[in-house]
């Protein structure tokens, strides 16, 4: 298993609605394994979703208000209440703005052996789960943004003030 580099905003993977994952082998396992590696392997982490690490499959991982797991090939029911919360991206490293979520979600998917798996959260892990499964889809969580939180998101994002790894140096 290995930590990969996460890709960020411009690449065209992370805009690209994910292929359903047909096969449940030993391939789809190493990859939830990259995936884990990739999350666990740096402090502050929520999630990562297949495209993060350049990959068109309908996986995510997550870590949040002490549940952790994986999905595969997820659906998701959300509530009608919502709640707006800071949320950032791995792939728009260093920015944060208030977004709305559902207060509630529940998502259902398979596990990597093919098992029908369901996840259901509140909170932290009900956001952390809308933000993955729309990773899969080729949104990222400022395409959720309105108004004038969403102009200065992209402002900030056209000005590349975000914690690239290429700016670092």
């Amino acid at each position: 298993m290995t930590m990969r580099p996460i890709r960020i905003i411009g690449d065209p993977v992370l805009r690209t609605s994910c292929a359903p994952v047909t096969s449940f082998d030993a391939e789809l396992r190493a990859l939830v394994g990259d995936l884990m590696d990739t999350l666990l392997g740096a402090p502050g982490r929520a999630g990562v979703a297949a495209p993060q690490i350049g990959v068109d499959a309908q996986v995510f991982v997550y870590d949040a208000d002490g549940h952790r797991g994986h999905l595969v090939n997820p659906t998701i029911e959300l509530s009608e209440e919502t709640e707006v919360d800071d949320e950032g991206c791995l792939s728009i490293p260093g920015l944060y703005f208030p977004t709305r979520r559902a207060l509630h979600a529940t998502a259902h998917g398979f596990d990597q052996h093919g098992e029908p798996l369901t996840i259901s959260g509140s909170g932290f892990l009900a956001r952390a789960l809308q933000h993955e499964t729309d990773h899969l889809s080729g949104r990222l969580y400022v395409d959720t943004l309105t108004g004038e939180t969403r102009r200065r998101a992209l402002r900030e994002i056209r000005a590349g003030r975000f914690d690239s790894p290429s700016r670092r140096g």
